[in-house]
């Protein structure tokens, strides 16, 4: 849609923004706090935030005026084409829109008070940048704009299939890369799978037999069974089901949580593995079975 709403906050936008003048903040290279409470309430003040990382969050308390958050890689290059932006709200998260803006037209991301637990809203990093603006409000009760951001380089084979075909087998290139590349690399087989209707997501229980690499410690020894498991999500449109077997289990962690990426049975994985060293194109190493 075009932006319609406070077009004086537009002519700011394109004009490269105002920022509110001495509006207290703190924030660093991921992170941004802020408030609108400075602002005087006749102002339509537009505050430009910068973020350097890959993953972060935006607070934005008693919301006035508008934010432009300017996202950018820590090893950002020109070839931004590669880069998605996913944004979280908070569960409670209220008081302001989020718009998709490009070259001055608004496209809404996310509504005020739009509470879809878990919802995560991606688009690519050509597409535009974020604009927050805050909402008309008749009292000036405590509310807070809030979001978790992650940018992903969906130049990867293993963030490629995760973002735009998480339900399609992988090609045996894909698995060998993703073995090389995901946060996590297990072999394990399926304990249990729980699906979540209204998240529109499977739970995937995973029993493991080795851990080969993990970033965050989302697979853990359950002491009362004596053995390590684990939790990984996928879409529900791809109908997991329990099944017998091991599986090498590969993705992403992302928002916090383990998100399924290329999973092909472990003699499958053999094969294709000791087909690639015999021929000198394994791209890395992966340990013992």
């Amino acid at each position: 849609m075009r932006g319609a709403a406070a077009p004086a906050l537009l002519l700011l936008l394109v004009a490269g923004g105002a920022a509110a003048a001495g509006a207290p903040h703190s924030s660093d290279l991921c992170n941004w706090k802020g408030s609108g409470l400075t602002h005087e309430s006749h102002k339509k003040d537009v505050e430009q935030v910068y973020l350097r990382c890959s993953e972060g969050s935006v607070e934005w308390m008693y919301p006035t005026g508008a934010l432009i958050i300017n996202l950018r890689h820590n090893v950002l290059s020109s070839s931004s084409k590669h880069w998605t932006v996913c944004v979280k709200p908070f569960k409670d998260s209220t008081g302001a829109n989020i718009y998709l803006e490009k070259t001055g037209e608004l496209k809404l991301l996310v509504r005020d008070g739009e509470h879809s637990q878990n919802k995560v809203h991606c688009f690519g990093y050509e597409q535009g940048g974020l604009f927050i603006e805050a909402t008309p409000q008749q009292d000036i009760s405590r509310k807070i704009t809030g979001f978790q951001y992650e940018l992903i380089n969906k130049g990867t084979a293993s963030d490629l299939h995760t973002l735009s075909a998480p339900c399609r087998p992988c090609s045996d290139t894909e698995v060998l890369l993703a073995v090389c590349t995901s946060d996590f690399v297990v072999r394990g087989s399926i304990w249990a799978v729980t699906n979540e209707a209204e998240q529109e997501e499977s739970v995937i229980d995973v029993a493991v037999n080795r851990l080969y690499r993990q970033k965050s410690k989302v697979f853990r020894t359950a002491e009362e069974i004596g053995s390590w498991r684990g939790q990984i999500k996928t879409p529900l449109e791809c109908g997991v089901r329990p099944g017998d077997g091991d599986f090498l289990f590969t993705g992403r962690m992302h928002f916090g949580e383990a998100r399924l990426g290329c999973a092909p049975r472990f003699k499958d994985f053999q094969r294709m593995y000791k087909e690639a060293k015999d021929r000198g194109l394994n791209p890395c190493e992966i340990g013992p079975d």
